[in-house]
């Protein structure tokens, strides 16, 4: 789960990796792997596979680098923890877009969270090694320009009244623009992310699937789920983007460009240049 930091920013440093700066003096193929992580399983696909999926979002440098600074805080820039609620009475306005994250308990959220927040050292991210950490939405805004949710897990030590506290949201928050779907990168879509999606499709929320611990996966295994949730995506849903987003909060790939679709989804990027 998210909290405010005790104590402020104090000895607090960014990980490696976590500016764009610090990936831009990488060597090419290291760069390429870590900013287009997708992009680097393309060179493995079959001869006549629609690499399309592959390549629907593909931002340029300077995209990228007015997306990072959304998520840079400093003191005209704050981003700041707001609340927490367990009923949409307790939520705070509506008055920004929103985002939010949700998954299984045990997905990697929370981690995935710190790291698209890395740049902004006020903001605590608890990690537990216990799943199911998260009990409470926990909402975060970013500046003036969009606010990020931290939804509890599902599936292993939910909340009792998950059900009810996520569909409530999802029904009701009108400024929500896109739900990001965390799947396990390694043991790909299951029975409660299958119910998720169901979920999704039913009340029309316009959402997309991020894939974690992609550092944990082999190639192999990775590119046989990526293609398999491809086509569960091609197939079965209607709301879904159709390209998949592959994270490692370890290494940081696919976090800068996982920024800078959080900041073309609440519009705060109103063109988005290929690279």
């Amino acid at each position: 789960m998210l909290l405010p930091r005790a104590g402020g920013a104090a000895g607090r440093v960014s990980p490696p990796l976590a500016a764009l700066s610090q990936v831009l003096r990488l060597e090419r193929s290291r760069r390429t792997a870590i900013v287009f992580p997708l992009q680097k399983l393309e060179r493995y696909l079959a001869p006549g596979t629609d690499t399309a999926p592959f390549r629907l979002f593909q931002p340029g440098l300077a995209t990228l680098q007015r997306a990072e600074a959304l998520f840079r805080s400093d003191r005209g820039h704050p981003i700041d923890y707001v609340s927490s609620a367990v009923r949409m009475d307790h939520a705070p306005p509506p008055a920004l877009p929103e985002v939010c994250f949700i998954g299984r308990s045990n997905v990697g959220k929370s981690s995935l969270i710190r790291a698209l927040f890395s740049l902004a050292p006020e903001v605590e991210v608890r990690v537990s090694k216990t799943p199911g950490h998260t009990k409470k939405m926990n909402f975060f805004k970013v500046g003036k320009y969009f606010t990020l949710v931290d939804m509890p897990g599902y599936g292993y030590r939910a909340p009792q009244d998950f059900v009810q506290m996520v569909e409530a949201y999802l029904q009701e928050r009108h400024n929500l623009k896109r739900t990001f779907l965390l799947v396990d990168g390694v043991v790909g879509l299951q029975k409660t992310d299958h119910i998720a999606v169901e979920m999704l499709e039913e009340f029309g929320i316009p959402y997309v699937m991020v894939l974690t611990k992609i550092d944990r996966a082999s190639r192999g295994l990775l590119l046989k789920n990526v293609l398999e949730i491809q086509e569960f995506v091609k197939e079965n849903t209607q709301g879904c983007f159709p390209q998949l987003f592959l994270v490692s909060s370890v290494e940081f790939s696919g976090v800068h460009l996982l920024r800078c679709f959080v900041a073309h989804v609440t519009g705060n990027l109103p063109t988005v240049e290929a690279s």
